[in-house]
């Protein structure tokens, strides 16, 4: 999978069978809050999300900063892969 990160946008892209899909975000000071997933209608490959928040994840660490996730969605991604739970600023809990 690949995924482009759309600057003007403020959302990372990665395309599936079924269309677009992106995670949008906000950033400040070296965090980045994921605020929202947008899914083509009627998609429901949950696994292909996991995949896109991996991959941004390991975009995240390569850039060494950390992710405020703000969606039920995202919480429950670093809940199920705990190892990224890292990337969490202090103070956050889940």
């Amino acid at each position: 999978m690949e995924i482009k990160d759309n600057t003007f946008a403020r959302q990372f892209e990665a395309t599936a069978e079924e269309g677009l899909v992106s995670v949008e975000y906000s950033f400040q000071e070296k965090k980045i809050f994921l605020t929202k997933i947008n899914t083509p209608e009627h998609f429901d490959n949950e696994e292909f999300i996991s995949q896109l928040l991996s991959k941004i994840m390991d975009l995240v660490i390569q850039k060494k900063w950390k992710v405020v996730p703000i969606l039920p969605k995202i919480v429950m991604f670093f809940k199920k892969n705990p190892t990224y739970k890292e990337l969490l600023p202090p103070g956050i809990r889940l």
